[in-house]
């Protein structure tokens, strides 16, 4: 069973440079804008992971309970993993990556 640690907190996203706000009621770790997140948890919201890269979203799928769910892979060590979506994350970047169109070149290579 995973341990989940409350992490709300507010952070100019890296790739393109928005201000994200907290969630409020959950943890936020990803830009509601592009979807991007880094690479610094072991386990949810622990701030553990020494890695650090870039997490891009490469695939979104639903989930008749847990809603949309973003697959991410980090550009520095390749690793992926599933989280869910935002209730305010951006729907029409969603829909691109769950219809891979999506721009993935335009990443920051952190």
């Amino acid at each position: 069973m995973k341990q989940f640690t409350k992490n709300d907190a507010g952070f100019v996203c890296v790739n393109c440079g928005k201000a994200v706000s907290t969630l409020n009621y959950s943890s936020r770790d990803h830009c509601p804008n592009c979807l991007c997140s880094l690479h610094v948890d072991v386990l949810p919201g622990d701030r553990q992971n020494s890695c650090g890269g870039m997490l891009v979203p490469i695939d979104v799928t639903q989930n008749a309970k847990k809603g949309y769910i973003i697959t991410y892979k980090c550009l520095k060590c390749g690793q992926t993993h599933n989280n869910k979506a935002a209730a305010d994350d951006n729907f029409a970047t969603i829909l691109k990556v769950m219809n891979k169109t999506y721009n993935f070149e335009s990443y920051k290579k952190k």
